[in-house]
């Protein structure tokens, strides 16, 4: 049931991204490259008083990193830089099989890509877009 789930999850994102297309008037951006399987995405960000206001990405990849691009914005999209680094470190932790049930609801539909950890050639396709945003908001960048 899971991997059916999972499986209709990234489909659904992949096929139909909300998120994909470019941003009039973004004040952030920064180009995440993935060099062992081509994922190339470029993620843009408008930010006014610490809050995302409004995300998009470009570019091309695989299926799996398309859709956890998505996903991310979907969560991310109206939190503040605070909340979104923390929620971006909630998932890489999740991927890395340390997170707990609780922190697993905290990240919505992006639980769904919990059984990527169990796939080592796919984990850098998953967390692509995530490590981009991580290193694109200011508030991660200072500390």
């Amino acid at each position: 049931m899971q991997n059916s789930f999972y499986r209709e999850i990234i489909n659904d994102h992949n096929l139909r991204p909300a998120h994909k297309h470019p941003l009039p008037g973004a004040n952030l951006e920064l180009r995440g490259v993935n060099p062992s399987c081509g994922d190339d995405i470029t993620l843009q960000f408008r930010v006014r008083d610490g809050v995302i206001e409004e995300g998009a990405y470009t570019g091309d990849g695989c299926a799996i990193s398309q859709a956890s691009a998505d996903i991310m914005l979907d969560l991310l999209i109206g939190r503040t830089e605070e909340e979104a680094l923390r929620l971006a470190d909630l998932f890489l932790r999740m991927i890395r099989g340390e997170a707990d049930e609780e922190e697993l609801e905290e990240l919505e539909e992006a639980s769904a890509l919990s059984d990527i950890s169990h796939m080592p050639a796919r984990v850098k396709c998953a967390v692509l877009a995530w490590h981009t945003a991580q290193r694109m908001l200011p508030v991660g960048k200072q500390g």
